[in-house]
């Protein structure tokens, strides 16, 4: 009898292998997913900053999900914000969590000396023109030079890709603090580097470095007009 009941166990088991199951596939749960155009508004109200424009915010995140979705973005958590339309004595630099969905640094950003004075006017690509460049980067690896911990850009559109050859990245400066504001009535410049303060600034680069979205917004009708990551 107990020969009858294993060997009918067997033949069962045997049976059931021979069935095709059409279970569902569970993907693993990444935190960081596209965020499309009809979810903007309500990650905008989420980060529930004023500080940060909803159309600059639109056009950074339009950038980020076309990066994403073509796998061009290693450091998926960070996405930072510089609007050059704003006075450089306001905030204009912010650093999203797009993991908790939080403004988690904001702070002034120095654009280049032939940019313009306290409001950035003109831009430039080219190399030896001490303009800011804007458009879509991808930041890259730290280094150490005159101005301390420094992180490189890689430029992603025509109107940046020079980046790497005008040894525009980002670093510390004492010109960028209130002090100098108070002293000078404007921000200091730059040579064209998106220079920031020196308060936190290790930690800044610790987040964003290797593979993160940044993002230089000025609202220039031909950048508006052709940048395919801008735009939806």
């Amino acid at each position: 009898m107990a020969k009858r009941i294993l060997l009918l166990f067997f033949l069962t088991i045997v049976s059931f292998s021979n069935v095709s199951w059409d279970l569902p596939v569970i993907e693993p749960i990444n935190p960081i997913t596209v965020r499309n155009s009809d979810n903007s508004i309500k990650l905008y109200k989420l980060l529930n900053d004023k500080d940060l424009r909803f159309e600059v915010f639109e056009k950074a995140l339009n950038g980020y999900n076309k990066l994403l979705a073509d796998n061009k973005i290693q450091n998926l958590k960070f996405l930072t914000v510089i609007d050059l339309s704003l006075s450089a004595n306001r905030n204009r630099f912010f650093l999203i969590d797009l993991k908790s969905i939080k403004i988690i640094h904001k702070s002034k950003v120095a654009h280049g000396r032939n940019s313009g004075g306290e409001f950035a006017k003109y831009f430039s690509n080219k190399v030896g023109s001490y303009q800011s460049s804007i458009g879509f980067y991808k930041t890259a690896e730290t280094y150490k030079g005159k101005h301390g911990l420094s992180l490189r850009l890689d430029g992603l559109e025509s109107s940046n890709n020079n980046a790497r050859k005008r040894a525009i990245v980002i670093h510390s400066a004492d010109y960028v603090s209130d002090f100098f504001i108070k002293k000078n009535g404007r921000l200091g410049r730059s040579l064209g580097c998106p220079s920031l303060p020196k308060d936190g600034f290790s930690d800044i680069i610790k987040y964003i470095k290797n593979g993160s979205v940044l993002f230089i917004y000025y609202p220039e009708k031909n950048y508006l007009k052709n940048s395919l990551l801008a735009n939806n």
